[in-house]
């Protein structure tokens, strides 16, 4: 997370007024919500969702708690119950790998409607699809919402995107990563035109703020999980199993703190779309390379086309940050950088490294 000082440069599309706070007692709603948040720590995010939670009142059924203490707490063993009145109530599953991990340690002292979900290890999976996997068959609601703890979930955003889903089904919001190092912010124009705006216009989902419903999967849940399970991108197979809608909103997404852990996350995003959209990363290996011999070769054409295609990338959704001064730079280190990620055999996410030799095979192996 940054801090609050840091995030009045970036748009001005997250809600911050209180009259944008949900009202859980009065708000009528149709659909509670599943809300599944993978992180093996109690973060910031955890209290933000926790905090948008709607009660059984909101959907016009009795509140069977009392709303104070640890009203979810009974844990895996009743998730409905817990939830208080039936089901028909919002629940955040905040799932984790292991026992040992911190956020387990908050059994006995959680919000109301907020459950601890141990995934256990990934075995042919990443860690992050075997969480959402998990979250998934925990889930008490029909109607999911994904999420990361990596960035500010504002008040009302719950109840905003359940509005997206209302209106125009299966909803997205879109991402705009903002780099806390050096090579990380050297990123920034590209993740901005190849990622924000990518989501934005191709039917993407982000698994950072999508909310579906279990019929809206083409194949059904068994198939869309049976993949999952074997396969490393938790929102790229979502995509191949779910015709989904952009809400024109970006969230400022943390990216980055280190130069290896830049380089790392940049591997993995080509790998995804590599494997996940193919033809995508055929055309953006050679949009760079074009790109980077026009700078080179003729340097005031190239670097005044590439910046100003970035500034209008920026102007289009609100970000307001300097770094789109860079997309020359990081056009002409782009060829020599994608030739790498596409050597490597391995990469490294969330503590563990990754083999991913085809779309369904993947060895998760120590670091």
């Amino acid at each position: 997370m940054f801090p609050a000082g840091e995030r009045d440069d970036v748009t001005a599309s997250e809600p911050t007024a209180a009259s944008t706070r949900s009202a859980p007692s009065t708000v009528t709603r149709s659909a509670p919500v599943s809300v599944l948040l993978p992180t093996v720590r109690w973060t910031d995010a955890c209290d933000e969702v926790a905090d948008q939670l709607c009660g059984p009142e909101a959907f016009g059924v009795s509140d069977g708690i009392d709303g104070e203490g640890d009203a979810a707490d009974a844990g895996e063993e009743d998730a409905a119950t817990d939830a208080g009145g039936g089901d028909t109530a919002d629940e955040l599953l905040v799932v984790c790998d292991s026992p040992d991990d911190p956020v387990a340690d908050r059994h006995g002292d959680l919000p109301p409607r907020v459950r601890i979900v141990v995934a256990g290890e990934p075995e042919g999976c990443s860690g992050k699809a075997n969480a959402i996997a998990a979250g998934m068959e925990a889930a008490a609601n029909d109607r999911l919402l994904w999420t990361d703890d990596d960035f500010r979930h504002p008040p009302g955003w719950l109840a905003t995107l359940d509005a997206d889903y209302e209106r125009r089904g299966p909803t997205t919001e879109v991402p705009v990563f903002v780099g806390r190092d050096p090579l990380a912010r050297l990123f920034e124009p590209a993740y901005v035109i190849g990622g924000t705006l990518a989501v934005f216009a191709a039917g993407v989902a982000w698994g950072g703020a999508v909310i579906f419903e279990r019929d809206d999967l083409r194949n059904g849940e068994a198939a869309f999980l049976r993949d999952l399970r074997r396969t490393v991108s938790d929102d790229g197979t979502l995509t191949e199993h779910l015709d989904v809608a952009a809400a024109d909103r970006p969230r400022r997404v943390a990216a980055g703190g280190s130069l290896r852990g830049s380089l790392e996350r940049f591997v993995r995003f080509l790998q995804i779309t590599r494997y996940h959209a193919p033809a995508a990363t055929a055309f953006n290996a050679a949009f760079g390379v074009v790109m980077a011999a026009l700078c080179l070769f003729a340097p005031f054409v190239g670097v005044t086309l590439v910046t100003a295609l970035a500034g209008l990338a920026y102007a289009r959704f609100g970000i307001r940050r300097a770094t789109f001064l860079l997309a020359a730079p990081g056009v002409l280190i782009a060829p020599p950088l994608m030739a790498y990620a596409f050597a490597r055999r391995t990469f490294v996410w969330g503590g563990r490294r990754y083999r991913w030799r085809s779309m369904f095979d993947v060895a998760v192996e120590s670091v």
